[in-house]
């Protein structure tokens, strides 16, 4: 069997284990874990993109997402619009405030990037903080609203049920993997693994790195945003402590546990980030502290992260049966 035959179907088979889990999972909370974790796979693909493709850690993912979900839950509870509309609307209203925020950010590098992003998170945060009669503060927003059911032909999908919103957060997890392997493939993704490799080699070229930078920042943002509306539409109740820098941390971490610059890999580090640390609560006191060993000790030992090491390692048995 091809590397490709065996990639397709690999997919396929993944793709089917995912429409089926709803039918076979009997523990309500292992599908809401679940539907958070695919949550964050919107999220990290968002992360992989400015951070394993291009090369610049950005510290303003949680903030993005904040301002997604604020986005959404405030246009739908205030202003009374349907969730279907503020849903789509919360990536474009992030979107727009990312080319703002990146237009001037991205023409610096490095570690300046990271330091002017952990910024933006942290201004996010603090007005989200403050600014009480329009956030609510610390306090929150509670009902915050389900979409609407769809019907369509007899069937019925019903986003109350966690079944229906777990369909609806694989479909939004899908595309987000699609919209990112599109990216990649075209030129746009070609010049930011170039920016990746040497951006100053691309800008002697005569290629305007920062246009690229911008587009994959925004492009960033907005799938954040997106997975901000679909958590607080989901959760029902919002408040900042959501979004703060150390979600925006679990991000990074969520690239580089399952393989920065890879597709697969946000979604394994997806998992990973919401998965762990609730199998850890049996430690109780000493969770954060497993917690943290075992990050620190996978990005020492595993510095490609699950999915190279494993992919590696089905090389070497391909090769060996050979």
């Amino acid at each position: 069997m091809s590397a490709n035959t065996a990639r397709t179907v690999g997919l396929v088979v993944l793709a089917l284990a995912a429409l089926a889990l709803p039918l076979v999972v009997t523990l309500p909370y292992f599908l809401h874990l679940v539907i958070l974790a695919l949550i964050w796979v919107v999220l990290s693909q968002g992360q992989n993109l400015i951070q394993g493709f291009t090369g610049y850690v950005s510290i303003a993912q949680a903030g993005f997402m904040g301002i997604g979900a604020y986005a959404s839950t405030l246009l739908s509870v205030k202003l009374g619009w349907p969730v279907w509309l503020t849903m789509a609307a919360a990536p474009v209203v992030t979107a727009a405030l990312a080319v703002l925020a990146g237009y001037p950010s991205l023409r610096v590098k490095g570690h300046y990037f990271a330091i002017v992003t952990l910024a933006y998170n942290m201004v996010i945060f603090i007005v989200l903080v403050t600014w009480s009669s329009l956030t609510g503060g610390e306090a929150g927003i509670s009902n915050v609203p389900r979409p609407s059911n769809i019907a369509v032909g007899g069937l019925v999908w019903d986003f109350d049920s966690r079944v229906g919103y777990y369909y609806l957060v694989l479909a939004a997890a899908a595309l987000a993997t699609l919209l990112c392997a599109l990216i990649l493939h075209s030129r746009v993704g070609r010049v930011l693994l170039a920016i990746r490799q040497n951006e100053v080699l691309i800008e002697a070229a005569g290629v305007q790195s920062w246009r690229y930078k911008l587009v994959a920042f925004v492009v960033s943002a907005s799938l954040a945003g997106l997975a901000g509306a679909l958590y607080a539409h989901f959760i029902g109740f919002l408040n900042p402590d959501a979004f703060g820098v150390d979600h925006s941390l679990n991000a990074i971490l969520a690239v580089i546990l399952g393989g920065s610059g890879t597709l697969l890999g946000p979604v394994v580090g997806a998992f990973a980030v919401v998965f762990l640390p609730e199998y850890l609560r049996v430690a109780e006191d000493y969770r954060l502290v497993m917690y943290g060993f075992i990050l620190v000790a996978a990005t020492i030992f595993m510095p490609r992260g699950l999915v190279p090491l494993v992919a590696q390692g089905l090389r070497a048995i391909a090769a060996r049966r050979k």
